[in-house]
C-alpha cells in the first residue's frame, strides 16, 4: 500500500499538538518506499522550525547500533556471544570475584548481567572515557544475581562500547562511524554533540504543552555513548532498520551483518518478567513484541527531554521511526503507532495496559516496604488506603531531573499486579511484584528490577 504522505502528516500535526509535543520527525518505511515527516519546533525558546533533514537523540536506540557493532565483530570471529567480559577487558571488576568471572558478552547485550543499570558518572570528555567507565564498576552493587532476571541495564552497553574500543583498537565513536555509518552511506548520524551541532539540531523539553520548558543540559556523558547518545534523523535510523529487514544487506547491496547474527538479533534470548511496557522477551539488543501473533521487534529511547520510538513488523516490511522533544511521547506514539500499522498492514498493537474497569481490591501487605538500588529507592505503602508508590532517584541521575521524586497512586489489576497513571499522561504503566526462584522478592518498574530491603 501506497504511503498517504498528506495524510500522515496532518495526523502528526494533529496528535503532537493534542499531547503537548514541541516538535517530532516521523519516518515510514513500507517495501522501498520512505516517507519523512516533521512538525513543530526544534527549540520552544528559539522557534527554529523542525525539518527532516534536523538531527535528534534516539537515546538507547542506540544499544541496537552497538548491539549490531559488536555482532559484526563476532562475526569476524574476534569474540563470541559466550566470551567473558573479563577476557576481553581485564580492568572489568565486579564487587563479587566469581561474577566477575561469570558475566559474559551475551549477559550485557540481554540485559541479564545484574550490573546495577543506570551508573551516569561523567568521566570527562576525553577518550578515555568509556575506559575510567568501566573502573567505576568494581563500587556498583549487583542489583539482580546473574542471569536471575531481567533488568534493563544501560551500564551494560557503556561495557560493550569500551569492548568494542579493545577490540578495534579505536574509540567507540570511530567504530561507530567505521563499522555502521559509513556503510549505510549515512550522513547526519553522529555519536557527539560538536558533530550534531553543524545540523539543526532539536532540543529537549522538560515540560511540552502550551508553556514547554527547555531542558537544562543538551546531553547525557560521553561514557553513557554506546547506550544512548546516537542523534540521527529518522530517514537515517530507517535506513538501518532496513539493513535488518533485509537480512544484514545495506541499500546498496554491500553486506554489513550476516545474515545469521541479524536473525540472531531479533530472535528470542530471554523472558522479561513484564511483558506489557516494551515487549514479552528480549533478543540481542531489540527487545521482542506479540502484535495478536505477529511478531514485531524495536527498541525506544530516552534522554534527557528527547524521546524516540523504532518498530518494526517484518513480515510485512515496514518499519517506522518516531523522535520527539518533550511533552506526553509515550501518547503520541500510541497513536499514530496503531494507526500508520493497521492501515499499511491490517495488523493491530497490543491494546494499552489500563487497570479493569470494574475496580478490583487487593492485599497490599506482601508488597508493602522500601525496594533500592543503586540508583533509585522505591516506598510501597498504603496513603489513606490507597495503595501509593514513591520513587526516589538518588546519585547523578537525581541531578539531571528537574524533580527527583514522583509519587504515583496504584490502581490494582490483579494480585501482584497494579497500574499507575503519570501526571497529564494517557497512558498507563505496569507496577509488577514478583519473586525470584531463590525467594527474594522484587519490583518491576520502568522496565528496572529493584530488590527488596530485607528487614
Amino acid at each position: 500500500m501506497t504511503i498517504d504522505q498528506a495524510r500522515w502528516q496532518n495526523r502528526l500535526d494533529e496528535l503532537a499538538a493534542k499531547h503537548g509535543i514541541p516538535g517530532a520527525q516521523l519516518g515510514i518505511l513500507s517495501g522501498d518506499e520512505l516517507v519523512t515527516l516533521a512538525t513543530g519546533v526544534l527549540h520552544a525558546g528559539t522557534g527554529q522550525p523542525a525539518a527532516t533533514d534536523s538531527v535528534w537523540q534516539i537515546g538507547s536506540i542506540s544499544k541496537v547500533w552497538t548491539a549490531t557493532v559488536i555482532m559484526q565483530l563476532v562475526d569476524e570471529g574476534r569474540l563470541t556471544l559466550g566470551t567473558p567480559v573479563a577476557e576481553i577487558l581485564p580492568e572489568f571488576t565486579l564487587r563479587d570475584p566469581e561474577t566477575t568471572a561469570a558475566v559474559t558478552v551475551w549477559h550485557l547485550l540481554t540485559h541479564t548481567s545484574g550490573i546495577d543499570g543506570d551508573l551516569f558518572t561523567d568521566t570527562g570528555r576525553g577518550d578515555d572515557a568509556l575506559e575510567k567507565y568501566v573502573g567505576l564498576l568494581a563500587d556498583s552493587a549487583q542489583n539482580h544475581p546473574i542471569g536471575a532476571t531481567w533488568s534493563y541495564c544501560n551500564a551494560g552497553y557503556s561495557v560493550l562500547g569500551r569492548i568494542i574500543e579493545v577490540v578495534t583498537g579505536t574509540t567507540w565513536d570511530q567504530a561507530m562511524k567505521d563499522k555502521l555509518f559509513t556503510p549505510l552511506g549515512l550522513t547526519h548520524t553522529t555519536t557527539l554533540p560538536e558533530e550534531a551541532m553543524v545540523f539543526g539540531h532539536a532540543m529537549g523539553h522538560v515540560k511540552g504543552g502550551d508553556d514547554p520548558v527547555v531542558a537544562p543540559v543538551w546531553g547525557l556523558p560521553r561514557a553513557v555513548g554506546p547506550a544512548g547518545l546516537i542523534t540521527s534523523t529518522v530517514g537515517e535510523v530507517l535506513a538501518f532498520a532496513r539493513m535488518h529487514l533485509l537480512g544484514g544487506v545495506a541499500a546498496d547491496g554491500a553486506r554489513v551483518l550476516s545474515a545469521e547474527s541479524a536473525a540472531a538479533m531479533s530472535s528470542y534470548q530471554t523472558d522479561c518478567p513484564e511483558k506489557r511496557l516494551l515487549g514479552d522477551s528480549w533478543g540481542l539488543g531489540w527487545f521482542r513484541c506479540d502484535w495478536h501473533g505477529h511478531r514485531a521487534y524495536g527498541h525506544d529511547g530516552n534522554t534527557i527531554g528527547q524521546a524516540a520510538f523504532l518498530r518494526v513488523l517484518p513480515e510485512a516490511g515496514v518499519a517506522v521511526a518516531l523522535t520527539t522533544n518533550g511533552g506526553n511521547t509515550h501518547d503520541l506514539y500510541v497513536d499514530l503507532y496503531e494507526e500508520i500499522f493497521a492501515e499499511l498492514t491490517g495488523i493491530h498493537m497490543p491494546e494499552p495496559f489500563e487497570p479493569p474497569a470494574e475496580p478490583v481490591t487487593t492485599d497490599l501487605n506482601p508488597y508493602a516496604g522500601t525496594y533500592e538500588r543503586g540508583s533509585v529507592r522505591m516506598d510501597v505503602f498504603d496513603e489513606d488506603g490507597k495503595p501509593t508508590l514513591r520513587t526516589t532517584l538518588t546519585g547523578p541521575l537525581a541531578e539531571l531531573e528537574e524533580d527527583p521524586i514522583q509519587t504515583y497512586e496504584m490502581t490494582p489489576v490483579e494480585p501482584g499486579l497494579y497500574a499507575v497513571r503519570p501526571d497529564g499522561m494517557e497512558s498507563w504503566m505496569p507496577v509488577t511484584f514478583y519473586s525470584l526462584p531463590t525467594g527474594e522478592d522484587y519490583v518491576h518498574f520502568g522496565a528496572r528490577a529493584t530488590p527488596k530491603r530485607l528487614g
